[in-house]
């Protein structure tokens, strides 16, 4: 886990210093994720998933791309059994802006990195607990994002795509 900070870090610096422009922080909640359908949790049907929660930062490299990373974090549980899966996802994100008038920003969005879920169920009681760990390859590609800004460095944003990240995302970034 130290490594995986450390390296967070180390590629924020290295994009802080390549950038004397924005830096952005960003908060999102996404829905229908790439894990709940592509079954990243060793062939259990799942019964209720409630989305996705990111927290993330960016930095502005050149006027049309950023370069930052997320975490996100999400949950399940499955049919026909009390475990639970929760998915803790880290992506290195690339954003290029396509079109920008005004407020207004269109952009494209893609993450490629990593997802350690944690899957445990059964009973203590009954001497039947598991637990257990799998790391996948997570990404999010939205060929179609919106970001508008409503003043004093706070921006509204809205993505399509598919991901760890959910089919449709929606957040506030704020500019620093």
């Amino acid at each position: 886990m130290k490594r995986i900070i450390l390296a967070l870090v180390a590629f924020l610096g290295i994009a802080g210093a390549a950038s004397a422009q924005k830096f952005q922080i960003q908060a999102g909640y996404g829905g229908y994720t790439q894990m709940d359908a592509t079954d990243m949790s060793d062939g259990s049907k799942v019964n209720s998933a409630w989305g996705a929660a990111t927290l993330g930062f960016n930095a502005r490299i050149t006027p049309k791309i950023r370069l930052g990373a997320t975490y996100t974090f999400s949950s399940a549980s499955f049919k026909h059994t009390d475990a639970n899966v929760y998915y803790n996802v880290v992506l290195f994100n690339g954003f290029y802006d396509y079109f920008s008038r005004g407020d207004l920003k269109l952009y494209a969005h893609l993450g490629l990195g990593f997802d350690i879920s944690h899957m445990s169920g059964g009973s203590v009681f009954e001497n039947n607990h598991f637990s257990t760990n799998q790391a996948y390859f997570a990404f999010q590609a939205s060929p179609l994002g919106a970001e508008y800004n409503i003043g004093s460095g706070c921006n509204l944003f809205c993505e399509l795509g598919f991901g760890a990240q959910g089919l449709l995302q929606v957040g506030v970034r704020m500019n620093f």
